[in-house]
């Protein structure tokens, strides 16, 4: 049976022989530990052996892709995930390292019924983790993760014969062929590539190059050290990063790419940050124009302007905000038929005929550029300005353990409610709802807002807030907000504030 930490610790005779898997690993959409205070590579193998034996369950045909990022351990990782995979009966088809949206791609590729990439995705190095799928495109949500955590944890995994073993070559060239095919820009188009050493340095400047476009580099060096920051395009560091090589260069804009390759960032060609979510409303709007009437997901993070946007409004589209987490809005897109998804942290989830529906960055980058030539006559800063203007906050992350974060949101959320039911202000104005499909979204008056819920990956509680009128009714909001935030004493310090 699998023996959960800290029953085996490490530096033992244990730690190398049995499983060690903390419980708090299994999220609510991905696999994710501290390698190795927190899962050994026995404990991998286990997770391996749970997975396909996960498979085997449900009437799975027992193959899958699997693909790893680029950090100096994955590859260890992955080694330890395929042979519990095996042990389970699996054919695994080893596509190399790998981006996620790769590693999706190879499932429609190779026809593979299932997928499991290992990669901590934006967490620091000293992180690991598992993202996986059965149903393409889609990933594992809450139900198959508590699934396969009883699998795990129980010791109920099951050896069975077949297993095997092969490696795929080509992949990463038919995926790169795929994104771009034909496209070719006809006006001249010059970018900053930001991949902070991560993963896309290995396919964002050659997709960029195949399209006709001048990359001005930005840490395109693979380096899992990453010497210059953390590849997160939803923090600040690489943000102004990236602005200050706008700015530098004279370039278009820049994107960003995060350590796994399934989000992007953008800074416009006057070095201004755009926020994912803004980001979506101009790809919306273009999105719209191409095909109206058509449903876009928006996570319950990001902006109000996916349903007040008078240009989105004129082509017939309609908004549903949804749980934040890629594979709760991979599904949602899915069930809704949707045209496209966007959260708020730089996952955007574009469906036929753009896209085939999973989260991936180089696919953003691409459809961006196919924007930008669609206007030649515009530039990303024109684009950015021609929205209502909205003030908002970036996501902020005050720390709560994993152990506790979701009671102190439950408790959150109802004094939250209670405080609107109460008729009490907030921010001066009267609340007029209070969504709680995804923590709690406190709606104002006038469309204003603020949210808290809970991370589903890191140790930590999620604030954003967003004025439809001010910077300081922004402020407002937050201090509203935090005060009852502050009410709850196991939270901690926020990463990063306005």
């Amino acid at each position: 049976m699998t023996k959960p930490a800290p029953t085996v610790t490490p530096n033992t005779w244990e730690f190398l022989r049995d499983p060690m898997i903390t419980p708090t690993g299994f999220r609510e959409y991905d696999a994710r530990w501290k390698y190795p205070e927190e899962i050994n590579l026995p404990g991998v193998t286990a997770l391996g052996l749970g997975l396909g034996t996960q498979m085997i369950a449900r009437g799975i045909d027992p193959v899958i892709a699997v693909g790893n990022d680029y950090r100096d351990y994955s590859l260890t990782i992955k080694n330890a995930l395929m042979l519990g995979l095996m042990q389970a009966g699996i054919k695994v088809l080893d596509i190399g390292p790998a981006l996620s949206p790769m590693a999706y791609f190879a499932q429609f590729h190779l026809d593979a019924p299932a997928v499991a990439m290992v990669t901590a995705s934006h967490n620091p190095n000293g992180w690991t983790g598992v993202k996986m799928g059965f149903e393409r495109p889609l990933t594992h949500g809450p139900d198959e993760m508590n699934e396969l955590k009883s699998i795990v944890l129980e010791g109920r995994g099951q050896p069975s014969p077949g297993g095997a073993y092969e490696f795929v070559e080509g992949v990463r060239e038919a995926y790169l062929d795929d994104l771009v095919g034909d496209f070719r820009m006809t006006r001249p188009l010059k970018v900053v590539c930001a991949t902070g050493n991560g993963t896309a340095s290995a396919f964002a400047p050659e997709l960029f190059a195949r399209m006709g476009v001048e990359v001005v580099p930005s840490h395109n060096e693979l380096d899992y050290t990453f010497p210059h920051y953390n590849p997160n395009p939803e923090a600040m560091e690489m943000l102004h990063d990236m602005a200050n090589s706008v700015r530098a260069s004279g370039a278009d804009f820049a994107l960003g790419f995060d350590g796994d390759g399934d989000r992007c960032g953008v800074v416009d060609n006057e070095g201004e940050e755009i926020f994912a979510d803004k980001m979506g409303v101009i790809m919306a709007r273009d999105f719209a124009r191409l095909h109206p009437g058509s449903t876009f997901v928006a996570d319950v993070k990001s902006t109000g302007l996916f349903a007040s946007d008078p240009e989105l409004q004129a082509h017939g589209a309609r908004a549903d905000y949804w749980k934040t987490g890629h594979s709760h809005m991979k599904r949602r897109v899915k069930e809704l038929g949707a045209l496209a998804g966007f959260e708020k942290s730089g996952h955007y989830f574009l469906a036929e005929p753009i896209g085939r529906g999973y989260d991936c960055g180089m696919r953003v980058a691409v459809e961006i550029c196919k924007l930008m030539d669609r206007n030649p006559d515009k530039s990303m800063a024109d684009l950015r300005r021609a929205l209502p203007v909205t003030y908002a906050t970036p996501t902020m992350s005050p720390y709560c353990s994993d152990l506790e974060k979701y009671d102190v949101l439950e408790r959150l959320v109802a004094k939250l409610v209670a405080h609107h039911e109460a008729g009490k202000p907030l921010a001066g104005r009267k609340i007029a709802q209070v969504v709680t499909v995804n923590g709690a979204r406190v709606i104002l008056d006038n469309g204003s807002w603020g949210l808290v819920r809970a991370s589903s990956n890191t140790p930590n509680l999620v604030v954003v807030c967003e004025s439809s009128e001010s910077d300081a009714e922004m402020r407002a909001i937050f201090a509203d907000i935090d005060a009852v935030i502050r009410t709850e004493p196991s939270v901690g310090d926020y990463d990063q504030t306005i």
